[in-house]
């Protein structure tokens, strides 16, 4: 049995029972020697003492036994417990160190042991890596069973809600669902797709989030216990709620656009047709708004723009509709005022007083600003029975009123249309007139006062219709300026004028200075000063040669930039002037920034100019401006001697008008140079 037990013991005790089996053994060969000897002394001796030295060596045997049994026992005893340490850090996710594994099978189960700990730290590191990226989401993530009931929650989860994850693990699903706002989520289908939802917080906050409900382990998960990623979209909302508010309103006067105008007007004229009303439309756009935006800037033409609608919503009566169509374009729906007498008689009153009320001055920038309008109006069912149409005949309304001068009302007439095609049609010609040659340039000849030589002249851009005949630039100028074709105008113009100088330049030695208006937009363009110099020096024309004239609005537009641009065409030698001098805003102080060398008196001031007093005083007094600045001063639109003789008297440097003649053609105007320097020329006489 010993023998049995040696090889799966301890050294040291497998030692032990090999000594005590060697002294047991020994202990019984001694009384066998002893006995021996005694018998060759003394033959048939007693045998007691044998047996008492074999009683001493099994005694020794067993003793020497026990202490090797209790040995391996407590050597047992130390590895199991070793073993059950280990269960109990592995309990606690303790790893600790490998078992010592020894021979025997203790030392496999050591061996078993070890391995179960090795995969056991490696599946809690995945774990403890899963929990850290459930940690970071940003996505509210929730674990639940198959009957709804939370099973864990992410750290979002609790941001998201306010709650702590004791708080929810256990509870339904439903428990952070705002049930007034949102179905149930119990039992709610996985699909994958996003869906939207409101929890509520543990505060009571209703949040709206975006959700995706997914099994947990795949669509083969036998637990039916599912995962839902949820997000805040509370910022998504916002926004949604942001950008259907500017589809609908004007961000800057806070009233409809024009889209959702269209839609109230439709509303209001299916109201009208139930109740059998009439419905009034009116279309009011502000006069010259381009020449306040132009000289303060567009934070001024914002200030203005907000003005209209705070003076119109105020003036209107309360159930009225204003919304803005255009930049400076706004429309009023006023319910039930028809096209008769008594109805007809309100809309007088009411149109009057919007007018009157647009018109009171307001300050931009310090500046006291007058500010006009122009109306249409038009009438459902009478003048239009549908959206389109009704807004299209107050339209034509309106440009009736804006071409009477400004400031007043118009009602649709059927033939206001045809004006309105007629324009239409003109803007499509146009854009074509280049590829027709139909543009030409004709000359208006400007003298000098003191000595009626003729000093040069100014371009004028004249547009020949087969069917029409010659149209006048009040015609078709504002057209190009709303299209853009201004520019491509403006530089065919100026190409114009230098081929017609260089030819005079071959019949007369000095044809004059000739002056070419100059619009903001060409101004704005980058290459504008690039472009003048190659159009000067392919045809070998002097600078000095060309004034450009400006109005005052675009030398206000942006007074900073503008110096530089003028700084600059003044460097190349070209003249400058201001034209319509005294309509706009520049002040003294500001006309002594830039390079001018000539003013230009507006034919508004002229017109009247030896019969009104107030017209003479500005005239007089503009004139002796230019004196004491050093520059020239033209007086355009002379048309009668006594406005001649008026301007001799203060005098004005030059003059041109119709007293003088049209405009002519470049070969009229070479004509007018040889008689004049002949001496044949019929105009002299006048400044006699």
């Amino acid at each position: 049995m010993i023998g049995s037990q040696v090889p799966r013991i301890a050294p040291f005790a497998r030692t032990i029972a090999i000594a005590a089996t060697s002294l047991a053994l020994s202990c019984l060969c001694v009384p066998a020697a002893l006995a021996g000897v005694a018998g060759v002394a003394r033959v048939g001796g007693s045998n007691a003492g044998t047996f008492f030295w074999i009683e001493v060596a099994s005694a020794l045997v067993l003793v020497f036994s026990g202490i090797a049994v209790w040995m391996v026992a407590r050597y047992q005893t130390r590895r199991i417990r070793e073993l059950k340490r280990q269960a109990e850090k592995l309990r606690d996710s303790d790893f600790g160190e490998p078992l010592h594994v020894r021979p025997g099978e203790l030392g496999e189960l050591a061996a078993v042991f070890n391995d179960m700990r090795d995969k056991l730290k490696a599946t809690t590191i995945s774990r403890d890596y899963v929990d850290s990226i459930l940690s970071s989401m940003n996505d509210a993530i929730i674990v639940t069973s198959n009957e709804g009931k939370i099973k864990r929650v992410n750290k979002a989860t609790s941001h998201l809600l306010g709650y702590e994850d004791s708080e929810l693990v256990g509870t339904s699903i439903d428990y952070i669902v705002n049930s007034r706002k949102s179905g149930t989520l119990v039992g709610d289908t996985p699909s994958g797709l996003p869906r939207e939802a409101f929890f509520e917080s543990k505060f009571g906050e209703s949040i709206p989030v975006s959700y995706t409900c997914s099994f947990l382990g795949g669509k083969e998960a036998e637990s039916g216990d599912r995962i839902y990623a949820a997000q805040n979209i509370t910022e998504r909302r916002r926004a949604e709620k942001r950008i259907r508010y500017l589809a609908r309103i004007d961000a800057l006067t806070k009233i409809p656009n024009r889209m959702q105008f269209q839609h109230l007007l439709q509303r209001s004229i299916a109201r009208a047709r139930r109740g059998a009303r009439a419905l009034c439309l009116f279309y009011i756009d502000i006069d010259h708004f381009k020449e306040i935006n132009d000289t303060f800037g567009h934070l001024a033409g914002d200030t203005t723009l907000e003005t209209v609608a705070e003076r119109l919503t105020a003036a209107l009566p309360q159930e009225s509709i204003i919304g803005r169509l255009a930049g400076d374009e706004f429309a009023v729906i006023v319910d039930g005022l028809g096209p008769d007498k008594p109805g007809r008689k309100q809309v007088d009153l009411l149109a009057q007083q919007l007018l009157d009320r647009l018109a009171d001055p307001f300050f931009v920038q310090g500046h006291e600003v007058f500010m006009t309008a122009s109306m249409g109006i038009a009438y459902y069912p009478k003048d239009a029975p549908n959206v389109i149409d009704l807004i299209r005949n107050a339209d034509a309304a309106l440009y009736h009123a804006k071409k009477t001068g400004g400031n007043v009302f118009s009602y649709y007439e059927p033939k206001m249309n045809e004006a309105a095609v007629e324009r239409l049609m003109t803007k499509s010609k146009l854009k074509r007139s280049f590829e027709r040659d139909e543009l030409l340039v004709h000359y208006q000849p400007k003298y000098n006062l003191e000595t009626g030589e003729v000093f040069g002249a100014e371009a004028l851009v004249r547009w020949e219709l087969p069917e029409r005949g010659m149209i006048l630039p009040s015609d078709f100028i504002p057209i190009a300026e709303e299209t853009n074709l201004i520019i491509e105008i403006g530089e065919w113009v100026l190409d114009k004028v230098c081929e017609d100088f260089r030819f005079w330049q071959r019949s007369v030695s000095s044809p004059g200075r000739v002056s070419v208006n100059l619009s903001l937009k060409q101004l704005r363009q980058p290459n504008f000063i690039n472009r003048i110099s190659s159009i000067l020096r392919s045809y070998e024309v002097s600078p000095t040669s060309l004034e450009l004239e400006i109005t005052e609005t675009t030398l206000m537009e942006n007074p900073e930039r503008t110096i530089k641009l003028l700084d600059q065409l003044y460097a190349l030698g070209l003249h400058l002037a201001i034209d319509d001098f005294g309509t706009g805003y520049s002040s003294l102080s500001a006309m002594q920034q830039f390079p001018i060398s000539t003013l230009k008196i507006d034919k508004s001031f002229v017109r009247y100019v030896s019969t009104n007093p107030d017209d003479a005083t500005i005239v007089s007094t503009i004139v002796q401006m230019g004196k004491n600045l050093n520059m020239d001063v033209v007086a355009e639109g002379v048309e009668t001697e006594d406005q001649l003789a008026f301007l001799q008297k203060l005098g004005c440097t030059y003059v041109q008008g119709l007293l003088f003649g049209n405009p002519m053609s470049s070969d009229s105007y070479i004509e007018l140079l040889l008689s004049q320097a002949e001496g044949t020329d019929t105009h002299r006489a006048l400044f006699a």
